[in-house]
């Protein structure tokens, strides 16, 4: 199944839909994918009422999209393709910490700062650095606690692309204090288009994951490119560790961390800023994941910084 939250013209307010053939199943009630899933966490009921009793039937093509999950309960974002963790590190000089391989590392993130799949995004203040990273998050179907990774996985609901926009400035001043990252990061989090169910994606099985091509642009100019399929981390391994002493609910987003070469603070450690230089206002950036559609959005600029002092 894949389902979306989009604003109704019937009832002029947002809504969940479940997709079928390019056109949106809208359902009156509740009023977003969240409710559905604390209704029933496989969404085979309301997909079901949906196709037999839909507020509306309108064309995706063109439809006001919001995240699908757009108030979750928490964001966690991990850090679970090696190949950034290891290009991120030689741009410092470092090498990969033999933890990575043992701990499955994640920060929160804002949930208030949810964005749809096409909302303009705004440069967080102060920042001259700021960056996209190229994701995939999970979405939790149901509550669990101390779970086990093949556990975990039967608690995922399905997959969207993600997007954890970067102040790299701010986030590298602030981690020097040992804490973090907090405003290098919370500014957006962009999540969508659609929510697509495991089962839509079981004949792509590879690796830890996935075989998902993921991509990412600037005006219309390849930047990045990777594979779901090259996680070190698996999804239902990031929900076990983020459930251990505690629980995870339903709606808590979980981004995968970006890809190899998902992101300007590698490319530019790589190749330079010349070639890849950071994000200014009016820049488009689209990132897009096979099956799970595509996320673009415009940059503007930052807000002026108020002073504390």
């Amino acid at each position: 199944m894949r389902w979306v939250t989009y604003a109704s013209p019937a009832v002029g307010a947002d809504r969940p839909g479940l997709v079928r053939e390019g056109m949106i199943h809208g359902l009156a009630e509740p009023p977003s994918v969240l409710g559905l899933l604390g209704e029933d966490p496989t969404m085979m009921g309301p997909a079901e009422r949906a196709l037999a009793n839909a507020l509306e039937v309108v064309p995706l093509d063109g439809a006001q999209l919001r995240a699908p999950v757009p108030a979750p309960p928490s964001v966690r974002d991990f850090m679970a393709f090696e190949s950034h963790v290891a290009n991120s590190r030689r741009r410092l000089g470092q090498e990969v910490d033999p933890d990575w391989y043992e701990l499955p590392v994640f920060y929160f993130t804002n949930p208030s700062a949810v964005c749809g799949p096409h909302d303009d995004v705004a440069i967080s203040p102060g920042s001259s650095q700021f960056d996209y990273e190229l994701e995939i998050a999970a979405v939790v179907g149901r509550r669990g606690t101390n779970l086990s990774p093949e556990q975990a996985e039967s608690h995922i609901a399905g997959y969207m692309v993600m997007c954890d926009w970067s102040a790299r400035d701010l986030q590298l001043r602030e981690m020097r204090q040992l804490l973090g990252p907090a405003k290098g990061k919370d500014s957006a989090t962009s999540l969508g288009p659609i929510l697509v169910t495991p089962d839509e994606l079981a004949s792509r099985r590879a690796g830890r994951a996935y075989d998902l091509e993921m991509s990412a642009s600037v005006n219309g100019v390849p930047y990045s490119s990777g594979n779901l399929a090259d996680l070190y981390w698996s999804f239902g391994q990031m929900l076990a560790y983020a459930s251990r002493g505690t629980s995870v609910e339903t709606g808590d987003v979980l981004g995968s961390g970006t890809v190899g070469s998902g992101c300007i603070l590698e490319l530019s450690g790589l190749h330079g800023t010349e070639r890849y230089p950071w994000l200014s206002p009016g820049d488009e950036v689209r990132l897009e994941v096979e099956e799970l559609g595509a996320i673009v959005s415009r940059i503007t600029e930052a807000a002026p910084v108020v002073p504390l002092r």
